[in-house]
């Protein structure tokens, strides 16, 4: 049997960015799989800003991490030895198998992974990222045909696919973004009508500018002073879906509450955030709707692809740092 690598927790980056020192390397002689279980070699690991709340301990939709704990997240794995009656050698799957090279599961959590898209799609576009766009979208903003639609972190792998499914509802979609280069992709290639570049200064100024009749749709992935400035903006009967908060992510505190909320009131609007899991039933028909927009041409996505099981912390960092275009991934 083969001796697996594994990234260990080592610290909780609370009010603080994520260090080299919050992770051990560590080895581990791995079992062989028992009746009902399967081996697993790890081929792709996927990466969220969420890992980085999960290290804190703040997030309280997941069980808490312990020093020590093989750092959690999402992978594609490819099963080696089988002895469960539900996965053959060959197999393809995606699940939470943490950040190890080698991994004995039952099978509880994990998908096989069934699309004529590169299996890699099932950590992107169709994995968590294209799920999350998909129900904070439609199941919590519910966008009609002819709204405005503000999308923050809209280069991000989530907010990219966000914009492109608001434009196949017939939206009218804006998209904030740092860096003059995402902001073009996000025109050229996504689809979105116009692109705000936060880096220029007087975001509110620009979201007046790009959306003169107000915002009805607001998808949140960062929080904070660009949250603020886009309620400062919203139209009458207006929906925000609060996603994720990437600008607490170095500070580790929850952000207070932005000085313009009192808008909802003026607007008679509403502002609801969601976890995903809550709709894990709908994944699957929703993956196949997903995985049909990309073939007829309506949606793309980018995928970030580092190198080697050693980089793995410093993968998950280039998310806090702008410096991953697309949905970040670490090929093994």
């Amino acid at each position: 049997m083969p001796t697996s690598r594994q990234w260990l927790l080592n610290g909780h980056p609370r009010g603080r960015g994520i260090e080299d020192g919050d992770f051990v390397l560590a080895e581990k002689e791995v079992s062989a799989p028992g009746d009902g279980e399967i081996l697993l070699k790890t081929l792709y690991l996927g990466f969220d800003p969420a890992q980085k709340g999960w290290m804190e301990n703040i997030a309280d939709y997941v069980a808490p991490m312990a020093i020590g704990d093989v750092m959690r997240g999402s992978g594609i794995s490819e099963v080696v030895e089988s002895r469960h009656p539900g996965f053959a050698a060959g197999d393809l799957i995606m699940g939470s198998t943490g950040w190890t090279e080698w991994h004995v599961s039952d099978g509880t959590g994990l998908v096989k992974i069934d699309t004529a898209l590169p299996p890699t799609a099932m950590l992107s576009v169709l994995g968590t990222t294209g799920v999350t766009a998909y129900c904070g979208l439609f199941k919590v903003a519910r966008p009609v045909a002819g709204d405005t639609v503000l999308v923050s972190g809209a280069a991000g792998a989530t907010g990219s696919v966000v914009g492109q499914l608001a434009k196949i509802a017939g939206c009218r979609v804006v998209g904030i973004a740092g860096g003059e280069d995402k902001c073009r992709w996000l025109v050229d290639e996504a689809g979105y009508d116009a692109a705000i570049d936060y880096k220029a200064g007087d975001v509110r100024r620009q979201i007046r500018d790009h959306c003169p009749g107000g915002v009805d749709v607001i998808f949140d992935n960062v929080g904070g002073a660009i949250l603020n400035d886009m309620l400062g903006e919203i139209a009458t009967g207006a929906r925000i879906a609060i996603c994720g908060g990437i600008s607490r992510y170095e500070t580790g505190s929850l952000p207070a509450g932005p000085q313009n909320y009192f808008n909802l009131v003026f607007r008679r609007g509403t502002m609801a955030g969601f976890i995903v899991l809550d709709w894990a039933a709908e994944f699957p028909a929703i993956r196949k709707r997903l995985e049909g927009f990309v073939q007829d041409g309506r949606l793309t996505y980018r995928e970030d692809v580092q190198q080697g099981f050693e980089n793995a912390p410093a993968t998950l960092k280039r998310l806090f740092s702008g410096q991953n275009r697309g949905k970040q991934l670490l090929q093994l």
